[in-house]
């Protein structure tokens, strides 16, 4: 018995979901401790090094990923698909490499870490080596073996965190408290204390080593399976997906990288700036955790109900709840902000209020990813491309001119109206090309009533403590309510609908 394609497609979505969402939430677990043992400076290192990663992760792939999916379907699986696109990825990645690592004290330098060539030769590897895996992590999906995929995936998460446990961890922890064993002597062997921020970067690379390790033996491919003429047309294809994904990687990092390079005064100072930004950066993740979470089942999910008679009022229904969802996440974090900021360490509380702005930027962003899927229906994703480019020019232009005096303000509010344009910009298009019957005013009063209780919130001269967190849970009700009220005849219609 054949299995149905749809749902075969929602399980795989969840596997893939749960590997992807997962690793996340373990990752960001990471987060509390990070914040607590490094110094604002050194979480500065860290955040700036991996806002890098994700930008150069996606010129370093440069979108081989989909073009692989497109041409395997388009010449049958054949080994040359697979051949032609990891050899380009080997090679180029290769030519990274050493350029990366020949040049290695000259980007310290550059960057401000002159005396820690280290972490570039680090990050060179990691790069390098995260590249090679693309595509035979591509394959699996491909070959619809998502097991396998979500296995490697959370191995490589788990190492990751083990590393970072041990090294960040039990190592102080046996220096401190058996300084004259011989455990301690060994593990002054590989450990150096005073740079701890170094390890974070140790960890990801043996993660990232053993996980190539693992998807050796899905790689078997000749080197005659390599065809140049394929690999031109490949890059055709691809170059306008580069384009996109690094737009969509500047809106999302050159933020901190920004912040690091315009931001006047001493370079310590700045990246304890950069750091404080970083962590408060990570509290707003609870928003992007969501979104992230909505967008595996979003493409299959519209794609599926576009052939239905009623598929336009559907997602008119959809861009509706999924904005009661995100309104009530941005009201429960920024209500009971004073809770929620324990996540990080008290050093780098002092930035919990670009929370509300970040969190509000995400926002817009999960709305804007709800709306893209006009332009994927009717075949115009060149406006996809160009929205992301607006988003990334906004980013860009924002950073400049608010950071010198904002500072990390300036960063968050970039995020805010850049998001804020994309999904703007994507509405009234979508009104031309694919109108749906959005209930307007609905969704503005989603929108807007969390943001008035948000600042009613913060403008009462109410102290921390139990007061407030009744007061602020009476008006979490208020919103609740408001929903309750003004959707009670489509939950009533929702309930007779399941008792039939």
């Amino acid at each position: 018995m054949s299995t149905n394609p749809l749902r075969r497609l929602a399980s795989q979505t969840a596997v893939y979901g749960l590997s992807s969402i997962v690793g996340r939430l373990l990752n960001y677990l990471l987060v509390p401790l990070y914040t607590r043992v490094l110094v604002t400076g050194d979480y500065g290192i860290y955040t700036e090094m991996y806002a890098w990663v994700s930008i150069l992760w996606v010129i370093l792939t440069y979108g081989m990923e989909t073009t692989f999916f497109r041409f395997a379907q388009s010449e049958n699986n054949s080994p040359k698909v697979f051949g032609t696109a990891f050899t380009s990825l080997v090679f180029t990645s290769f030519v990274f490499l050493i350029a990366a690592g020949g040049n290695a004290g000259a980007i310290a330098r550059s960057m401000g870490y002159g005396d820690h060539v280290d972490y570039i030769v680090y990050f060179a590897f990691i790069l390098s080596l995260d590249a090679l895996a693309a595509i035979p992590f591509a394959r699996l999906r491909q070959q619809n073996r998502p097991i396998r995929f979500a296995v490697i995936k959370l191995i490589n998460i788990a190492l990751n965190i083990g590393f970072n446990l041990f090294f960040i961890l039990l190592c102080p922890y046996v220096l401190a408290h058996y300084p004259d064993t011989a455990l301690a002597h060994f593990v002054l062997l590989i450990f150096d204390p005073t740079d701890l921020v170094s390890y974070i970067f140790i960890s990801n690379l043996i993660s990232t080593v053993v996980t190539l390790l693992l998807l050796l033996p899905d790689v078997r491919f000749r080197w005659q399976d390599f065809d140049f003429s394929l690999l031109k047309r490949m890059l055709v294809y691809t170059w306008p997906l580069l384009i996109v994904a690094i737009a969509g990687s500047i809106n999302l990092s050159l933020d901190k990288i920004l912040l690091a390079w315009l931001l006047p005064g001493d370079p310590d100072w700045v990246m304890s700036q950069v750091g404080i930004y970083g962590a408060c950066y990570k509290v707003s993740i609870i928003m992007t955790l969501f979104v992230q979470t909505f967008r595996y089942a979003a493409d299959p999910f519209f794609f599926a109900e576009s052939a239905h008679n009623d598929s336009l009022k559907i997602y008119a229904e959809v861009l509706k709840i999924f904005t009661v969802i995100v309104s009530l996440i941005f009201l429960a974090t920024t209500l009971y902000l004073d809770v929620v900021i324990l996540f990080i360490g008290e050093a780098y509380r002092a930035g919990r209020d670009v929370i509300p702005i970040l969190l509000m930027g995400n926002l817009f962003l999960g709305i804007f990813y709800n709306l893209s899927f006009w332009y994927k229906l009717t075949n115009r994703t060149i406006y996809g491309a160009l929205l992301s480019v607006v988003g990334a020019g906004v980013t860009v232009v924002l950073n400049f001119a608010l950071i010198p005096a904002f500072g990390y303000y300036g960063s968050a509010w970039a995020a805010f109206f850049a998001y804020l344009t994309m999904m703007v910009l994507s509405y009234v298009l979508s009104r031309k090309f694919f109108p749906v019957p959005y209930q307007n005013q609905r969704i503005l009063l989603y929108l807007l009533l969390p943001v008035a209780i948000y600042l009613v919130s913060r403008s009462l001269p109410v102290e921390p403590g139990l007061l407030k967190f009744f007061i602020n849970t009476f008006l979490l009700l208020i919103f609740i309510a408001t929903v309750f009220y003004k959707e009670k005849t489509a939950l009533l219609n929702l309930i007779q609908r399941r008792k039939s």
